[in-house]
């Protein structure tokens, strides 16, 4: 009898026809790392991704030769503009692509998505004037809602195990696809003059010198459009579909099997997101993306910032790379961050626990990028190895910020609520990160003016306010700012 009283006495309700209860059942019946669904989230987050840097390396030259700048020192002024615009975009439509998710599915906004980046990153590719660049570049960030949704789509195809994994694998693309994005610009941008024997200047690729790079990666979001009819909803369609369902069930069955039903069901509304009404009341949703904001401005900034830095003359403080050795250096950090991510970041993250991980990256990150203006100095090989270096564990621990911020996010609402959190929280992303182009190039241009400056001359002032916005991404991480549901 015994036995027979700890068996469940309530199963689990699945609809009929609902894509949500059907993934549902997937994930109770396969315990195992759904690899297929990874896969999706990997390629569409990396097409999310791409274009949003993959014009760094080249922008300086671009802005260059469409003769807006009236001398060398005023082009990251312009260079900021043209990188904000995907932002401003972006910021304008998150929260709306964020409840069409939640209304209408995960994949038809990521089919929109992926098929805008087609359409729209070509276009900048084409680009002839200043105001062709812009308009592109913003319209591209207006159509493209996938990281929101892609996010929500990460929870739900996977057991509860797997959610850091699952997020570890969207910010691993995430960040792969903003250093891989830069490294085929860095690459394949400007062919004529890398390439003449293969490329004649009076060709297309001759005439257009930015467009080889974005097409390349306009023809992967081709792929990943396709690839996206197949990609399984994770919606759930019918009335009852409030988050929790499940947890109450288990609640109910702890109590009828001998436990106390008061406190079972206290301890269930202490374990549940408080987030079933006003999202912008819940503060510790609001809280982790407040500091995810501050975080991925510094992030824009930085990224920005690299790329002009790394081209820029030595007299100005930079490293003098062509943008084929800035795209070497993006392609190596790379790889060392999928390594990481992949094979460290779950156990890091079980161990250290989010909040506490991204709190020692951001931590680390303030010496490694006080040392950029002294890396400046060195040549030849040494060079080489040190920005290397310095490179991957900066975007290293990037990412690792940001994944920790991740899990906070969406751990603090239920299913129904995730697609319009993760459309808010992109939002405020998206304006900070619109900030930092524009910030970062001015901040940048400015400082080459300063070179004989008493106080943080030249570039030291660029890293020193990176440091400074860091410092305060640092401070927000402690209570009673950030807190979790569970707290």
């Amino acid at each position: 009898m015994a036995e027979e009283s700890r068996e469940p006495l309530l199963e689990k309700i699945y609809h009929e026809n609902c894509p949500g209860c059907k993934q549902e059942q997937i994930n109770e019946l396969n315990r195992g790392i759904p690899f297929k669904e990874f896969l999706y989230i990997w390629i569409v987050v990396l097409c999310a991704a791409l274009p949003i840097s993959s014009l760094f390396p080249f922008l300086y030259f671009m802005i260059r030769d469409f003769h807006i700048a009236k001398n060398v020192q005023d082009i990251g002024y312009y260079a900021g503009y043209v990188g904000s615009a995907y932002m401003v975009g972006r910021a304008l439509t998150s929260v709306f692509w964020g409840v069409v998710a939640d209304r209408y599915g995960r994949k038809p906004v990521i089919i929109i998505g992926t098929v805008s980046a087609v359409v729209f990153n070509t276009l900048f590719g084409l680009s002839t004037s200043f105001w062709m660049a812009i308009s592109t570049r913003f319209l591209l960030g207006f159509c493209n809602g996938l990281l929101g949704p892609i996010k929500a789509y990460a929870i739900e195809v996977c057991r509860e195990e797997y959610h850091s994994l699952a997020l570890s694998l969207v910010s691993t693309s995430w960040g792969i696809g903003l250093i891989i994005g830069p490294a085929v610009g860095g690459f394949l941008a400007q062919p004529a003059e890398k390439f003449p024997s293969i490329v004649s200047k009076n060709s297309l690729f001759g005439r257009f010198p930015y467009f080889l790079p974005c097409l390349c990666i306009s023809l992967f979001a081709l792929v990943v459009s396709i690839a996206c009819y197949w990609i399984p909803e994770t919606l759930h369609n019918h009335k009852d579909k409030v988050q929790g369902r499940h947890s109450s069930f288990d609640s109910l069955e702890a109590s009828l099997n001998g436990c106390d039903l008061k406190a079972s069901i206290e301890e269930t509304k202490v374990k549940e997101p408080t987030s079933n009404g006003n999202l912008f009341m819940n503060w510790p949703l609001m809280s982790s993306i407040i500091v995810y904001c501050v975080f991925s401005l510094h992030d824009m900034a930085y990224t920005e910032i690299f790329s002009l830095w790394a081209v820029s003359d030595k007299q100005f403080g930079g490293l003098s790379f062509s943008s084929q050795e800035v795209g070497v250096v993006l392609a190596i950090s790379g790889f060392c961050l999928m390594t990481f991510q992949l094979c460290l970041y779950p156990r890091v993250e079980k161990l250290f626990g989010p909040i506490m991980v991204s709190r020692i990256a951001a931590i680390f990150s303030i010496p490694l990028l006080s040392s950029y203006p002294f890396i400046a100095l060195l040549s030849g090989l040494s060079l080489t190895v040190v920005i290397n270096i310095a490179s991957a564990l900066k975007n290293v621990l990037s990412v690792t910020i940001i994944t920790g911020l991740f899990l906070l996010q969406n751990n603090a609402v239920p299913q129904h609520q995730r697609g319009a959190a993760n459309g808010i929280s992109m939002t405020g992303m998206s304006l900070f990160k619109a900030m930092g182009p524009a910030g970062g190039g001015a901040l940048f241009a400015w400082s080459q003016k300063r070179q004989t400056a008493s106080f943080l001359p030249g570039d030291q002032m660029v890293f020193f306010m990176l440091n400074v916005i860091e410092f305060i991404g640092i401070i927000l991480t402690f209570k009673p700012f950030l807190t979790t549901h569970n707290t």
